[in-house]
């Protein structure tokens, strides 16, 4: 009888227990810098574009936390705003191909035949190519913009969704959940949208917490560039190609937004490990 007691109880523990420390760390890291992002008119007063001849290349100070650039711009300010444009682009940018990848991955790996076939050679030239390569060269082509990264990271991007979640999809649609619906005559739009893309998706959402950071990546080599978000817009990429032919004198305005890059990238990939942690324990 107490082991029939006890039995609920531990499987409630391992249901409720404390989340992987990745995820903490990760969720607090991403969690602050989005805020930052979001509420960045709250935390400093200065226009991010605004230039101010009479105080150039000036060092930290009470009005200037993290100084000025050499137009006089306030390094802080830029710095935050720079965050709110690189991460909403970042954001967006993901979500075409995370939807367009997930729903084709699932139909080839589920129906299988010419579909299949065709998903995967269009992979396998895709990923013959290194990914930063193939997006700079379409902005390249399709010229400065965020349309233009939008549509340069979508074409790439999707091809790794479409592998993963078809994979995932062949193993689940041998599963009797499936073969259950299959007998009850449910049609094939229901049983994937239904039935397995809630069972597999959850491995495109891990995998999305990395391919933000690579589309991150993309959007500050763009800037970096000169062919990514057109300036006077702030851009942690542009930050860091203005600031460097100050580097000997003034290191900090390059040195800094590549410093936000990596916490960045830093905690978008502890929240993928814990989120995989965490699924995977389940």
């Amino acid at each position: 009888m107490t082991d029939l007691v006890a039995a609920p109880e531990r499987s409630y523990r391992r249901k409720f227990r404390r989340p992987p420390t990745t995820l903490i760390v990760g969720a607090s890291i991403v969690a602050v810098i989005v805020l930052l992002a979001i509420f960045a008119p709250l935390v400093t007063s200065y226009n991010p574009t605004t230039i101010n001849l009479l105080a150039p290349l000036q060092g930290p100070s009470a009005a200037h936390w993290l100084g000025t650039d050499q137009l006089g711009r306030d390094i802080w300010t830029r710095l935050v705003y720079g965050a709110r444009t690189d991460l909403s682009v970042a954001f967006i940018a993901v979500l075409a191909p995370f939807s367009v990848g997930t729903v084709l991955g699932a139909f080839a790996g589920y129906l299988g035949g010419w579909l299949d076939n065709l998903i995967m050679r269009i992979a396998d030239v895709v990923v013959a190519f290194p990914f930063y390569v193939l997006v700079i060269l379409l902005v390249f082509l399709l010229g400065p913009g965020t349309s233009s990264i939008y549509i340069a990271i979508s074409v790439v991007s999707w091809i790794s969704y479409a592998r993963i979640i078809r994979g995932s999809t062949l193993v689940a649609k041998n599963q009797e959940y499936v073969l259950a619906a299959q007998l009850q005559g449910f049609s094939t739009l229901r049983i994937i949208l239904r039935h397995i893309l809630p069972n597999v998706i959850s491995q495109a959402i891990v995998f999305a917490m990395s391919d933000i950071v690579n589309d991150i990546l993309a959007i500050v080599t763009l800037g970096y560039l000169g062919l990514g978000i057109p300036p006077p817009a702030p851009d942690w990429g542009e930050m860091m190609a203005s600031g460097q032919q100050f580097l000997t004198t003034h290191w900090e305005l390059s040195t800094i937004p590549g410093i936000a890059v990596v916490i960045t990238g830093l905690g978008l990939s502890l929240l993928g490990d814990g989120l995989n942690e965490l699924l995977g324990r389940n």
